[in-house]
């Protein structure tokens, strides 16, 4: 099992994670119309070749003509078993606001922790 974490990039996010069958760090940008993942040992090095791999990416991205990152509209679709829909609901309902709402504080309380 690996552990996740997320680096800061020439001003794009990276998740990392550690694999134990290669003793090495995987990193992977996100947000991005495309891959751009890296590897290293260490964690300088992990950065290093997530500067070169994002440079990389930037500049096929360029010759080809192709948005880079991707455009997140702000609206995605939830599915959650209809017990829970409920309980979201009326959760929702007392505290005097939309489900959409409910969730969205939710998320940034997540997002905060993180």
């Amino acid at each position: 099992m690996s552990n996740v974490n997320k680096v800061k990039i020439d001003g794009h996010w990276a998740v990392i994670s550690y694999d134990p069958d290669i003793d090495m760090f995987r990193g992977e940008f996100v947000g991005l119309n495309g891959n751009a993942d890296f590897y290293a040992n260490t964690v300088a090095k992990l950065k290093a070749e997530g500067a070169r791999s994002l440079r990389e990416f930037l500049s096929i991205c360029e010759e080809r003509g192709i948005e880079p990152e991707k455009d997140f509209s702000g609206t995605f679709n939830l599915r959650v078993g209809k017990k829970r829909h409920e309980e979201l609901a009326v959760a929702a309902a007392a505290r005097g606001v939309s489900m959409n709402k409910l969730i969205d504080q939710a998320i940034e309380h997540e997002l905060a922790c993180s």
